[in-house]
């Protein structure tokens, strides 16, 4: 690229000096950074001019088409390009000497960092952070279109490196299924399998002996037989069930197949106790919704739970075992709990029969429980204790260590790096929502905004980022963002915070430790609106009553016309989730308030009835507009936290009306609220950022909107609505569209298989591979113990 664009500027240097006199134009006037949107706007503009129509469709224009930021200062400009998803190249510029050059990565930081005015010492440097030496003979992805799919490509790469090239596969597989057992019981294989001849003997008598017994016959049946020549239980409770496992084992040992092999693992008995970590804001089951730092987050781990119980109860049961599996949610216990469970050190979850909630207080430095809630933001000093008094906690309530460790957010998943490490246990994590994402420029400008910790928490999520055994991501999305949008985990791959460190190569999004898992809707909660005999009618007094009755203490406006149908919302008040920014599009559009009543369930409507900052002002905000609009009566808002049996009602009670659903959030990692309404048969309209825009297929099963654009939301929802009054027919067809999408593509039981088998196929390469990765865990606890113990020791 570079040969081309320097022989282009010879023959056009004109044009493209005027191109870049334009970027460098009122720079002075505001940031000395372009994002790709303002990028394609000027390049565009430009385009259009006598001059520009020289760069049209030229090697300048490609360049300026993968340009995702420009940072400039008279006279240079650099612009990093993103070539392909997770393929960066960097460019420097002299405006006047209209010259162009490829640089490094460090020196595209190095000048970011001067733009906001750090310059390092002459005699120093900044710490560099990059992993690439550690993943240099690693296998790696190629395509974009694999990203996400690493368990698929890890079974490719390391089968045939381990059973083909190093002929050593079938002794690992030998090895590895002797080292299992349960609590002193020996599973799988005995002592007189000690090589790998004896086990395919061994399989060949299992194999005649079985085909001869009753297809009805179960393990007891069996299992003397079997175990004189060398099996123990484990391989399966049905006659048919152990076959199956026979003849895999004996295929893989043939002629391994990636396909068989991920079968295989995926049935062998090791997950029977799992560890759920969620330290932040307040974890329980009932009235903690909308309390600060608490949301989407708790819901999402209890539904995981409840599906994850239920599919290794069934899988325990296939595998010829009589085990009980235990699931522990690891958080923190809050004294000052208010009003809630928070302060329980141990709760049963409801609608499981042996998973709990283990509650471990944070500590100060003297030792004392600290009883208040502490923001997200500032909890980064007690998680080293947190984890060290957890692990004693797990260990006496297990009773052995957890076969597996499941970390969530920044926090969680950093205390699940701690534990796993001593624990020696396979670990994931989840991120939810990553920060970065969330706040344009957090790292360049981390100590403008010392209220977040940014720091701390990029810290935290480098270092469980690359010791994760393997991340769960909910959609592609969040890993790799889209064409021409960078996704959350992307954004880890190079970044600086002056005067700390900076990130050369952080994270890489075609490591195959990447698995898109998608979570489910409660099928007992979120279920269709016309199944009538399902539906909680006692409810629907209550449900009138917030909807349309009158002003009480929690609720602001009262409907004036009851026969419009609801543009309904709910979620937390904060600044991402946009709340704020629908009512505002609402206010400003006279086509939809004629033709639409909007109801909002978020947050609390008096301010005192919140102690977070960005909260407060958000609840200021809407009062504001409310009054500026006049929208009592036509706009309904709940600062009540719904029960889940009530919400669920709530969203088929606004299908009755004909009604539909809006999540306008800046950025939405997943967007559990959307499916819930989907499945429920409301019509979508969710953000075209982050989650919902793989969940929704535009136009089919609900719409994309871009919720920094007020005009354009009010239109397609005032157009969907002037549509559906034309013809009826046309809400119930986007209606039974969105049912569908979610039965098919977003269920609890499809992801709690999924991520059980996964968690078997990676504790699988780690026990025979060099998955383990033991250096780079090395240097991560060094870069832990140098970096982030003092970030979270100076966190205020």
């Amino acid at each position: 690229m570079l040969n081309k664009l320097k022989e282009f500027h010879n023959n056009h240097r004109s044009a493209i000096y005027s191109l870049f006199q334009q970027l460098l134009q009122k720079e002075s006037e505001g940031s000395p950074f372009l994002l790709r949107s303002d990028i394609q706007k000027l390049y565009n503009d430009f385009l259009d001019s006598e001059q520009g129509a020289q760069l049209n469709k030229s090697i300048m224009s490609e360049l300026f088409s993968s340009a995702q930021e420009i940072s400039r200062s008279e006279p240079w400009i650099y612009l990093a390009a993103r070539v392909a998803i997770g393929k960066f190249r960097y460019f420097r510029i002299h405006s006047e000497e209209v010259e162009i050059d490829e640089i490094d990565v460090t020196d595209y930081l190095e000048f970011k960092e001067r733009l906001v005015g750090y310059t390092p010492p002459t005699d120093e440097f900044l710490l560099e952070l990059d992993m690439t030496p550690f993943n240099r003979d690693f296998p790696k992805l190629q395509e974009p279109r694999s990203i996400g799919k690493g368990v698929e490509f890890l079974n490719r790469q390391l089968s045939s490196k381990l059973f083909v090239e190093a002929s050593d596969g079938d002794r690992m597989m030998l090895n590895f299924l002797r080292v299992h057992q349960h609590r002193g019981t020996q599973l799988m294989l005995n002592g007189m399998v000690d090589d790998v001849d004896s086990l395919q003997t061994a399989l060949r008598k299992g194999v005649r002996y079985l085909n001869q017994v009753d297809a009805d016959a179960e393990w007891e049946d069996v299992h003397a037989t079997l175990a004189s020549y060398g099996f123990q239980p484990g391989w399966g409770r049905k006659v048919e069930d152990i076959l199956a496992m026979f003849h895999m084992l004996m295929d893989i040992l043939e002629a391994p197949d990636p396909t068989i092999l991920e079968q295989f693992l995926g049935r062998i008995p090791m997950i029977f106790s799992i560890v759920i970590v969620s330290p932040h804001g307040f974890f329980g089951q009932e009235n903690v919704l909308g309390l600060p730092d608490t949301g989407g987050q708790v819901v999402y781990i209890l539904d995981q739970v409840r599906a994850l119980e239920k599919e290794m109860k069934e899988q325990i049961y296939h595998q010829g075992l009589d085990i009980e599996p235990n699931i522990v949610v690891l958080t923190r216990l809050i004294p000052d709990s208010h009003g809630t469970s928070c302060n329980q050190r141990e709760e049963q979850i409801a609608g499981t029969s042996g998973s709990v909630i283990l509650r471990v207080p944070f500590r100060n430095e003297g030792g004392e429980v600290l009883n208040q809630w502490i923001s997200r933001f500032k909890i980064w000093p007690y998680l080293e204790r947190f984890s060290r008094e957890s692990e004693r906690k797990l260990l006496s309530y297990l009773g052995a260590r957890p076969d597996l460790i499941i970390g969530n957010y920044s926090d969680g998943n950093l205390v699940s790096f701690l534990l796993s490490r001593r624990m020696k246990v396979t670990q994931c994590i989840i991120a939810h929502a990553l920060e970065k994402a969330k706040y344009l420029f957090s790292g360049l400008y981390w100590k403008e905004n010392p209220e977040y910790n940014f720091q701390t928490q990029f810290t935290a999520d480098l270092v469980s980022m690359n010791a994760a055994d393997f991340i769960i991501s909910s959609t592609y999305q969040e890993i790799a963002g889209t064409e021409d949008s960078i996704g959350q985990y992307e954004s880890y791959s190079s970044f600086t915070m002056p005067a700390l460190y900076r990130v050369i190569n952080g994270i890489n999004i075609y490591d195959p430790k990447f698995n898109i898992v998608s979570p489910g809707a409660d099928e007992r909660v979120y279920f269709p609106y016309y199944e009538k005999e399902r539906r909680l009618t006692e409810t629907h007094d209550e449900l009138n009553e917030l909807i349309f009755g009158t002003a009480t203490e929690f609720s602001r406006g009262v409907l004036h016309d009851r026969e419009k149908p609801l543009i309904f919302t709910m979620a937390r008040l904060d600044k991402v989730k946009n709340i704020t920014g629908l009512v505002a599009a609402y206010a400003q559009s006279p086509r939809l308030r004629e033709q639409a009543n909007l109801l909002v369930v978020a947050g609390s409507v008096d301010q005192n009835d919140s102690a977070d900052a960005e909260e407060r002002y958000q609840i200021e905000t809407m009062h504001r507009l409310f009054e500026q609009y006049g929208l009592d009566q036509q706009v309904r808002w709940l600062g009540k936290h719904l029960q889940k049996n009530k919400a669920g009602e709530l969203y088929r009670y606004v299908a009755d009306h004909r009604g539909v659903f809006v999540q306008p959030a800046l950025f939405e990692a997943f967007g559990l609220t959307v499916i819930e309404a989907m499945v429920t048969g409301l019509p979508i309209f969710a953000t075209m950022y982050g989650g919902p825009l793989e969940i929704i297929q535009n136009g089919k099963n609900g719409f994309h909107i871009d919720p920094n654009n007020n005009a354009e939301l009010a239109d397609k929802l005032a157009d969907f609505f002037e549509r559906v009054h034309k013809e009826p027919q046309y809400w119930d067809k986007l209606s039974r569209a969105a049912i569908d999408r979610v039965q098919e593509k977003y269920t609890w039981s499809l992801y709690a298989k999924r991520l059980l088998t996964l968690s078997r196929v990676y504790g699988f390469w780690k026990y025979v591979s060099n998955l383990e990765r033991e250096e780079t865990r090395r240097y991560l606890e060094m870069f832990h113990g140098l970096m982030f113990r003092n970030l979270a020791a100076e966190t205020h």
